[in-house]
């Protein structure tokens, strides 16, 4: 892979040059370079590069620290000694990995793994001169903020830091852990910092209320701490924070599960109407609206139950559910659920409120989704404008507004309207939620199908194939949204005459749709539809 492939920002691109600088620097002599990243993917990217860069004139070597005893220096001299060509000193980079495991709290132990660390690192200073190379130890944000202050000798003797910025990341941030602090204990945070956004690896939180699990603790503070990891998760997935989607938005569903299951059998009636609906928030992520939505019914009742008809989360979740129902195709039971959240908010909230512009861009989908696009166009437009207004023009919010009234322009045939602001959204997805990530999938969907619209197949087809490509990594196979990119993708080698190739996709994503979705779904006809239209093609030219 190309350099000017991996890193798409010039500071990136910087770091990776400097660092390649400093390794060479120093082919004879010990050079200690720190270098940090989030996103382990990245991480791996960039260390292929530099060790096919810098072959043959310097030789790659890698090593992993250990757990329980992690030691910079016992793990590098274990390297040498297996291998002939560093115990001759010939020129190399060791990449030291693994720091990022290291576990930050204590969990009853005498001493954190990150604590043995930096007691390891701040008397390794002297111990590593006899180890002349280039040594790249690749560690978190969250452990630099604590090497500098635990280690400071050894950080002193560093020969360079090289910050690899990503939107992913394995730590969760001071705020989001200030509703569950308490539920630690004092040795834990010497100072919980409320502004640092890198203060405890999510893998410490998941052992913390593991070893509350294995104490066989079963009250409210464990129902909130599996609340509050499953929400972290969930927030993560939108965010574009995650290592990786589909395992963290099944975590996601574990501990918010286990939170429903503790909380019902605890009585906690109020943490459990939150909970029902976040959870079904994360099964319509994954297309399972059949579970989703008695969920979200369960949620709703709760919530009117404890707070009345008037209050501003009974109207977000009318909104949750009324999704669900669109989703579905069941349009006529989401509008007036839409026209209620919407008229809840306005009254509660006043005019100027993101929940106003949600419920307007919610209730314009619907009417766009009935080809009633003079009604859809004025809330789209307000939606939008609102937003902007309360967010300001960098926002993922934005971003769904450009592509919803993109998509009103497209479906009026609004070409030269639509173009901008589908490419507006797609360029802000990708920059506040990274490349990977499922909303960009459908923002180049849709930009797809409006050059298809236009007949402009060479510049459709790109798209569809990444977006396929993408949601088939993110979602799964079995997916509706999957099901979605292959019918669009069959469309468009049908308008250019490759029926076989059309056929086969189609077949797959009705496969697809009859099974998730049901034979009735708006997008089960539709994909059925195209099937029968292409086989009367074919065989009426047979």
């Amino acid at each position: 892979m190309a350099v000017n492939e991996i890193f798409d920002d010039q500071e990136n691109l910087d770091a990776y040059d400097d660092l390649i600088v400093s390794i060479q620097a120093k082919e004879q002599g010990l050079s200690l370079l720190i270098a940090v990243c989030d996103d382990l993917n990245f991480r791996e990217q960039i260390i292929e590069q530099y060790e096919t860069e810098l072959q043959p004139e310097i030789k790659p070597y890698r090593v992993t620290l250990a757990r329980g005893e992690p030691s910079l220096r016992a793990a590098i001299a274990q390297l040498v000694e297996s291998e002939e060509y560093l115990r001759q000193h010939h020129p190399a980079v060791i990449t030291v990995t693994g720091a990022e495991q290291l576990h930050f709290l204590k969990l009853g132990e005498e001493r954190s793994e990150q604590e043995i660390f930096f007691g390891y690192l701040q008397w390794t200073r002297e111990a590593l001169r006899e180890f002349p190379f280039a040594i790249v130890l690749w560690v978190s944000n969250q452990i630099l903020v604590n090497l500098i202050k635990k280690a400071p000798d050894f950080w002193s003797w560093r020969n360079g830091v090289f910050h690899f910025i990503s939107r992913k990341k394995n730590t969760i941030s001071g705020r989001e852990l200030e509703s569950i602090r308490f539920a630690f204990g004092g040795n834990e945070f010497s100072g919980l910092d409320d502004d640092n956004p890198y203060l405890l690896p999510i893998e410490d939180l998941q052992r913390f209320i593991q070893d509350a699990e294995q104490r066989g603790v079963k009250d409210a503070t464990l129902a909130t701490l599996y609340f509050s990891l499953g929400d972290i998760y969930r927030k993560r997935l939108e965010r574009g924070e995650f290592q990786d989607y589909k395992k963290e938005q099944e975590l996601g569903i574990e501990y918010l599960s286990k939170a429903v299951e503790l909380q019902k059998e605890l009585g906690l009636e109020k943490d459990l109407a939150t909970c029902l609906n976040n959870l079904a928030l994360l099964y319509n992520s994954q297309g399972r609206y059949s579970e989703a939505e008695p969920l979200l019914i369960q949620a709703l009742a709760l919530k009117r139950k404890l707070l009345g008809e008037e209050h501003p989360s009974v109207a977000a979740s009318l909104n949750n559910l009324a999704e669900i129902y669109r989703s579905q195709g069941r349009y006529s039971e989401a509008e007036p659920l839409y026209i209620q959240a919407l008229a809840l908010c306005r009254k509660l909230l006043g005019e100027e409120h993101s929940g106003v512009a949600s419920s307007s861009n919610n209730l314009a989908e619907i009417y766009c989704s009935q080809g009633r696009y003079s009604e859809a166009e004025p809330l789209f437009i307000q939606a939008l404008a609102l937003w902007r207004r309360l967010l300001g023009e960098e926002h993922p919010d934005v971003a769904l507004s450009l592509n919803n009234l993109a998509g009103l322009y497209n479906s009026q045939g609004r070409y030269s309207e639509a173009e901008p602001l589908y490419i507006q959204a797609l360029a802000l997805w990708r920059k506040l939620l990274g490349e990977e990530h499922p909303n960009v999938a459908t923002s180049l969907t849709n930009l797809a199908a409006l050059y298809k619209s236009q007949s402009r197949y060479s510049e459709a087809e790109p798209l569809y194939v990444k977006a396929l490509a993408l949601r088939r990594k993110l979602l799964g196979e079995e997916h509706p949204d999957v099901a979605n990119s292959l019918n669009n993708l069959a469309a468009l080698y049908s308008s250019q005459g490759r029926y076989s190739e059309a056929e086969a996709l189609y077949i797959q994503a009705l496969d697809i749709v009859e099974r998730r979705l049901g034979l009735n779904h708006p997008n089960t006809v539709t994909c059925r539809e195209n099937l029968a239209y292409l086989r009367d093609r074919l065989s009426s030219e047979q």
